[in-house]
């Protein structure tokens, strides 16, 4: 069912008697399937992210108490745009006679009567959930702006939520907030899709976003979790929101490639909490739903590569993810087909954490000794990849080439560097277990 006919469903006009609780269910469920919609026309509409979101819930507010003696509407959405613009203008007004600057402010919104009829029509509202997606993860913006930015307007998450998914303080989140809002006002960062010239660069902006908040979900930096499925399901849910509105092959590509790896969840910690590595998951726990969904879409993006004879970054990597969730067991992998989609994806993406992932590949397909080599190699300082210097999964990784080399000594010494570096609660009882198996 799409968002359009579910909305309707869950709000049919309702006679003038019913109940206020009644009434009070009915706009919370509007509230969370329209709420994004609703605020992202109200910021073309009002040119302002905090007036937007004020009178969105000054016009939810209205409903609230109005809906229970005149009835909800027909088309509820239409009538809670035209509030809150009517609500804004009434804060303007109120604001104007202190300060003369926003009476032209408000002029200019009052003038707006048409655009906001307009604005209800199903492809305008498309048209704003994909400016208020452009926006927020503008390149101007700082990376850890445009994902709080993100989550708070375009997801809906609280100040708070946000804050404790990314353990810092809601003040410290707030400021970031604040400050990303007030950069786009004095910078005049334009409310708008791209151009197709500009479209490759921003479009990076945004999967980058989205794939941040997926990686901070599917492994926490710190905390007593592995995993924090609320996040991963919000980059989900971006990512569905994206294709359905911009369905580029790279935007398949991360969506098949977040759907693959969160298929994995179930197994990857024990009922207890410790972690458990991939060589050792239950596999019958993986979402077999999901990895169809995931490897439906990674067919997709490869078409649409084929073509072109480019493939993205995303692509490359839901390929490699395919390749595990397709493989009955680690033995059973095809180790030198996700050796050469690394060789791939380092041409086009040579990140450290690419080349360290690649080496732990080269390892399983040609043994120990080669992945300690290509290690090595990255960590080496004259490489350039010395941020991995305190990166804990590439002593981790060392750790356990040492470990399988049977050099335990060396093996000791790396786990213990990698503990010393892992904030995360199950990765350090993990690296500690093993350090007590080392004999």
């Amino acid at each position: 069912m799409s968002e359009r006919l579910m909305s309707e469903s869950v709000m049919p006009e309702r006679s003038p008697d019913q109940t206020r609780d009644q009434v009070r269910e009915l706009v919370d469920s509007l509230y969370r399937v329209e709420s994004g919609r609703i605020l992202a026309t109200l910021i073309r509409l009002l040119g302002d992210f905090d007036l937007a979101e004020e009178a969105m819930h000054e016009a939810f507010a209205a409903a609230l108490s109005l809906w229970p003696t005149s009835g909800v509407p027909g088309n509820p959405r239409p009538w809670l745009i035209s509030t809150a613009r009517f609500k804004a203008i009434d804060t303007l007004r109120r604001r104007a006679r202190f300060d003369a600057s926003q009476d032209e402010l408000t002029r200019f919104i009052e003038a707006q009567s048409t655009s906001a009829e307009t604005s209800t029509e199903d492809d305008f509202l498309e048209d704003d959930r994909l400016r208020l997606i452009f926006t927020c993860c503008h390149p101007s913006l700082a990376p850890d702006a445009r994902v709080a930015l993100t989550l708070r307007e375009v997801c809906g998450l609280t100040t708070e939520e946000i804050a404790k998914a990314f353990l810092t303080t809601p003040r410290t989140l707030a400021q970031r907030i604040v400050r990303a809002k007030a950069k786009i006002r004095e910078e005049q960062i334009p409310y708008e899709v791209p151009t197709p010239q500009e479209l490759p660069e921003r479009l990076d902006a945004v999967l980058q976003v989205i794939y941040l908040v997926f990686n901070e979900g599917y492994s926490a930096a710190a905390g007593a979790e592995v995993t924090r499925a609320e996040l991963t399901g919000e980059a989900i849910r971006l990512g569905r929101l994206l294709m359905e509105l911009r369905p580029e092959p790279e935007v398949m590509g991360l969506l098949a490639l977040m759907l693959l790896q969160e298929s994995r969840r179930a197994a990857r910690t024990s009922p207890t909490g410790e972690l458990i590595l991939l060589e050792n998951q239950d596999r019958s726990l993986w979402n077999r739903e999901q990895i169809a969904e995931g490897v439906a879409l990674l067919e997709k993006a490869l078409n649409y590569g084929q073509k072109s004879r480019r493939f993205g970054p995303y692509t490359l990597q839901a390929a490699i993810a395919a390749v595990h969730a397709e493989a009955e067991s680690v033995a059973a992998t095809d180790w030198r087909q996700i050796v050469a989609l690394y060789d791939q994806l380092v041409r086009i993406q040579p990140s450290p954490v690419v080349q360290l992932n690649r080496a732990v590949a080269i390892a399983m397909r040609d043994g120990p000794e080669a992945g300690l080599t290509h290690i090595d190699a990255v960590l080496e300082p004259s490489s350039g990849q010395g941020e991995l210097a305190n990166y804990y999964l590439a002593h981790s990784a060392r750790a356990d080439m040492y470990r399988r080399l049977g050099r335990t000594a060396e093996a000791r010494a790396s786990y213990e560097k990698a503990l010393a570096l892992t904030q995360q609660e199950p990765e350090r009882q993990f690296l500690q277990a093993r350090i007590r198996q080392l004999k």
